[in-house]
């Protein structure tokens, strides 16, 4: 369009001049434009095993998060954000395809393996132009070769970001996972005193022994996680100098919970509750909190929808875009849908403690499926596992255990390791920490069956297999961490 000209007017000199100029100027515009419109890049910053609330902008006083907590000013915060199962393979499964575990088949075990029919985010982006890739840890642990992959289904892995981004080709929009070990087990024991974290800060939970013993041990977590923020700091100052931090969504969050007794592998909040925050400084809403309950599973069609690819049909998740450009949610549910399977091999006959959950901000609400079983694992060594295999070994855990039996510190024990009923509830507010269940209660029957309901609605609709009374479970699946020798085995 010709502007300041009237039709049928010849030009004069210093209209030609004029329209040059502005020609110019619409030119000098367009790139801008443009690159406006250009596809984001996408950065996943993922830690393994860190529990909500442990960030500084969460009100953590010993957590030292800049990182976390600028993504946060320069996003949004995410309060209720919970990961599909409190289990490293299953969750970083469920991240990548955007389904529940127990529709990936041997996905829904820890040290299983993912199969390449089940279309991950990665590949549906590397298939639109995006250069794919990760670092440290991406899916696993599992045996990715044995579900026909010949790299992690996370992306082609480099040493570090860097190394990354310089082979980039032709400037495409990047896609990038770094997932780092922190704060995974094993800890070099007083490092987190040493560093000057204060005891006196903690808040422990509950269902933990406040005692020295297990303060040390938290502050070694602490510590871990400290350098995981550290860690993603040096990726975003890296983006910012190289200009690219604007057209970057950035999400920051966990696989699952903290590696301690009643936390990982459990589906309570400290198992199954991780930070989030969603960042896209360039064009996304700045600062604010979002309480909404979110499934991590809604993260791959999150990428997809910002990347402009039509997420499959298969996944159960809902693009969080609409959250992080207009502060919005579009998702239907007022709940969250969790689960576990087979954890680590630690019971008699390679089995697992299947159990399902509904969370939403009045109660937690757990079905043990087969409550027979110990859910920490067998008391008894079984093969190379220790006793209660399926909680990390630990200062804290080992220290747990002498008190079986203890007048002051014996029902924390049993809350930790010993067997659980078919049924559970806890009410949010009131019990935090879930410690008291209030299922057995004979006032809380009609809250107990309309959740029981709930959850029946829920394996339907999402097809899970424990839906039929007669399923026989994921045990039968291999499972992949004994056996040290096969191909494709990521840690």
């Amino acid at each position: 369009m010709l502007i300041g000209c009237k039709i049928g007017r010849p030009f004069t000199g210093l209209a030609v001049v004029l329209w040059i100029a502005l020609w110019a100027v619409a030119c000098s515009v367009r790139p801008s434009n443009q690159e406006g419109n250009r596809q984001p890049n996408l950065l996943l910053l993922i830690a393994d095993d860190w529990s909500y609330p442990h960030a500084g902008v969460y009100g953590d006083k010993v957590a030292q998060t800049p990182t976390f907590d600028r993504l946060a000013a320069e996003g949004v915060l995410f309060t209720n954000a919970f990961c599909a199962a409190p289990s490293c393979s299953p969750s970083r499964a469920a991240i990548l395809t955007g389904q529940y575990p127990h529709r990936l088949e041997q996905g829904a075990n820890l040290w299983g393996t993912l199969d390449r029919k089940y279309l991950t985010y990665t590949q549906l982006l590397e298939r639109q132009g995006y250069f794919v890739g990760m670092a440290k840890k991406g899916w696993g642990p599992g045996n990715f070769g044995a579900g026909g992959y010949e790299h992690n289904p996370a992306g082609r892995e480099y040493a570090g970001f860097e190394e990354f981004y310089d082979s980039r080709p032709n400037k495409a929009p990047f896609c990038f996972w770094f997932g780092s070990q922190d704060p995974h087990r094993p800890y070099v024991q007083g490092l987190g005193a040493e560093a000057g974290l204060n005891a006196d800060s903690l808040l422990v939970p509950s269902f933990l022994i406040d005692l020295p013993v297990v303060q040390q041990d938290l502050l070694d977590y602490y510590y871990e996680l400290n350098r995981f923020d550290q860690e993603c700091g040096e990726i975003l100052r890296f983006l910012e100098e190289m200009g690219e931090l604007d057209n970057t969504i950035v999400v920051m969050t966990s696989d699952n919970g903290m590696p301690f007794p009643r936390s990982k592998a459990n589906l309570y909040d400290y198992g199954t509750r991780v930070p989030l925050v969603l960042s896209w400084k360039g064009k996304g809403i700045r600062g604010i909190t979002f309480d909404g309950l979110v499934n991590l599973l809604s993260l791959a069609p999150t990428f997809l929808d910002a990347a402009r690819v039509e997420p499959p049909a298969a996944m159960d998740g809902i693009s969080l875009l609409p959250v992080l450009l207009q502060g919005k949610n579009k998702q239907g549910k007022d709940y969250v849908y969790l689960e576990r399977e087979r954890h680590g091999n630690v019971r008699q006959g390679h089995l697992g403690y299947p159990a399902r959950a509904i969370r939403d901000h009045q109660y937690l609400y757990i079905r043990n499926l087969r409550p027979e079983r110990w859910p920490a694992g067998d008391p008894e060594l079984t093969g190379a596992a220790t006793s209660y295999g399926d909680v990390d070994d630990s200062p804290s855990k080992f220290f747990m255990m002498h008190f079986e039996g203890n007048e002051a510190y014996g029902p924390l024990f049993e809350l930790s390791f010993g067997k659980r009923p078919y049924e559970e509830l806890y009410q949010i507010d009131s019990d935090p920490f879930q410690m008291k269940n209030l299922a057995g209660i004979s006032r809380y029957q009609k809250v107990v069956k309309q959740y029981a309901r709930m959850m029946d609605a829920a394996m339907a609709v999402t097809d899970d297999p424990w839906a039929d009374p007669y399923f026989e479970g994921f045990d039968q699946y291999p499972y992949y961490g004994m056996h040290n020798f096969f191909p494709g085995l990521q840690h």
